[in-house]
């Protein structure tokens, strides 16, 4: 163990979560395997070696879909309640292992150890919101033109659905997806990002526990573990009638083609270039508060990250002078010392394209208002670490069209009224987050009417990152139009049927057609 590891207890916490130095990434709940090759993960904290996973391999995932189908006919017939109390204890679970597990996150990740128990809290309260959800997968009952009959309709479970997640939310979005699926009577099939491969078996292993103390059938959970190839496996599969995918934009348009090829459904989550407005009523204390914990959250690794800001011309300079004095006040460091603001990215890769995005700014024109970096020295080693960054720029520049996933905050001016700058907002691809800072109720009306903010998300007086698990999570246009977590986004991981039930002695047809023999 490093020296960090050491100082902050990741060797105790991992011990907690029955995590090993070589961990078999394939498993059907109890029963964990794995003969592919083996993935070795690396914090960004500190470069240090948190563990090995085996991989999948086409066998190993075979087995688990047996063990999923088989998992699946008696899983289905329990009642919802009951599948509730199950997700129940596996909430009560989480919040024994909260601290380890939102260590291992941190570790692993490389967000703040804030951030870290966040994301265990956010798994605890869907496991709340499913139980409660359990005792009400409703229907509607209809009345039928034809007298004698009742109509209604009731949702069934879709079958096995397969989960891809990405590194940034290790642990949480499997849980958006997992807690709603099993209450619907589905079973689930994870593939965990191999850049954070540690967090799924973690979640795994308490899963299982859970399962085994309840006598429970082996595939209700399953993991399997790899790269991209290993994914393919689940949106090529015909078992699978639905595959909740979160990531890039061309991740999900490969995963969305594969699936709808075999005519499979997709939950999809992907890109968000994020934007707060600044109308000359906002409150800039709070503007300045959404906007830097929105831009440099999670290293700038959130779907829902701040990535511009649009502010009025009357108010430009001052916000630009309040927002570049906050990042003066800036730690970076060490995620699990608390006395940071922001950790590393997720890895070189991330650090490259950081790198890359801040110079095709300065080549499109963009002014460096709060110059960025690479950071090296003691701290340092794991070559992770960079400077927020804040560019002044237009909106139609190439750069600021894309998503780039680090802490670069666009500066971007309007004139005239809010519409000018709600153009400018939904004038991107993603249709993720976005928000608007004003105290005028009519500019807020506005940018909430259906002119206004193209987004699944939309915010007033709050920044575009933080979301409850109560809202249906998700966007529009590129983001993939995919919803998850509360409100009704149970319904899709279910199959609707309309029944028809005639009392009578007679058996006339819809529409007053006449048929006699």
């Amino acid at each position: 163990m490093s020296k960090i590891a050491t100082a902050f207890g990741i060797a105790e916490a991992l011990k907690q979560l029955g995590l090993t130095e070589v961990n078999n990434g394939t498993s059907t709940g109890s029963e964990n395997f794995g003969s592919g090759e083996i993935i070795e993960s690396y914090s960004p904290v500190d470069g240090a070696l948190i563990g090995k996973v085996k991989t999948t391999s086409k066998e190993d995932y075979e087995k688990v879909m047996d063990a999923a189908s088989s998992a699946f006919a008696e899983w289905r017939l329990m009642p919802a309640p009951q599948r509730g109390e199950i997700v129940r204890q596996f909430g009560d679970k989480l919040r024994e292992l909260k601290e380890p597990l939102g260590k291992l996150v941190s570790y692993e990740m490389g967000k703040s150890y804030q951030e870290g128990l966040g994301e265990v809290q956010e798994m605890i309260d869907i496991c709340d919101f499913a139980v409660g959800l359990s005792r009400q997968l409703h229907g509607l009952t209809m009345h039928s033109e034809r007298p004698g009959h009742r109509m209604y309709e009731q949702y069934h479970p879709l079958g096995i659905v397969g989960i891809i997640s990405a590194f940034n939310f290790p642990v949480a979005v499997w849980a958006w997806n997992t807690a709603l699926a099993w209450i619907c009577g589905d079973v689930c099939v994870w593939k965990p990002s191999e850049k954070a491969p540690i967090c799924g078996v973690a979640c795994q292993n308490i899963i299982a526990d859970i399962l085994k103390q309840n006598n429970l059938p082996e595939g209700i959970s399953c993991l399997i573990n790899g790269d991209y190839k290993v994914g393919e496996y689940m949106t090529n599969d015909k078992r699978i009638p639905l595959v909740s995918a979160t990531g890039s934009i061309r991740m999900g348009k490969i995963v969305a083609q594969a699936v709808a090829a075999r005519l499979g459904k997709s939950l999809l989550e992907l890109g968000g270039n994020n934007a707060i407005i600044v109308t000359p009523e906002a409150d800039i204390k709070m503007t300045v508060i959404g906007a830097v914990f929105g831009a440099v959250g999670t290293a700038g690794q959130r779907c829902t990250s701040t990535r511009r800001l649009i502010i009025h011309e009357s108010i430009y300079d001052q916000v630009k002078t309040a927002i570049t004095d906050a990042y003066k006040q800036l730690r970076i460091g060490n995620p699990l010392d608390e006395n940071n603001h922001v950790g590393p990215l997720i890895d070189t890769d991330a650090v490259d394209m950081y790198s890359k995005a801040l110079e095709k700014a300065k080549n499109e024109g963009g002014n460096i208002l709060v110059e960025g970096g690479v950071l090296s020295g003691e701290g340092y080693e794991s070559g992770c670490y960079v400077k927020p960054a804040i560019v002044e720029a237009a909106n139609s520049f190439e750069i600021v069209q894309e998503e780039t996933f680090a802490p670069i905050l666009y500066l971007l001016k309007y004139s005239g009224d809010v519409e000018n700058a709600i153009a400018q907002q939904n004038g991107v691809v993603q249709g993720l987050s976005s928000a608007i800072m004003t105290n005028n109720l009519r500019e807020a009306e506005r940018f909430l009417s259906a002119s206004g903010s193209d987004c699944g998300i939309a915010n007033v007086n709050i920044g575009t990152s933080g979301a409850e698990i109560g809202g249906a999570f998700g966007g529009e246009k590129e983001t993939g139009g995919g919803r998850e977590s509360g409100s009704d986004a149970w319904k899709v991981y279910m199959r609707r049927q309309t029944n028809t039930i005639n009392y009578t002695t007679e058996l006339p047809l819809a529409q007053g057609i006449k048929f006699d023999l």
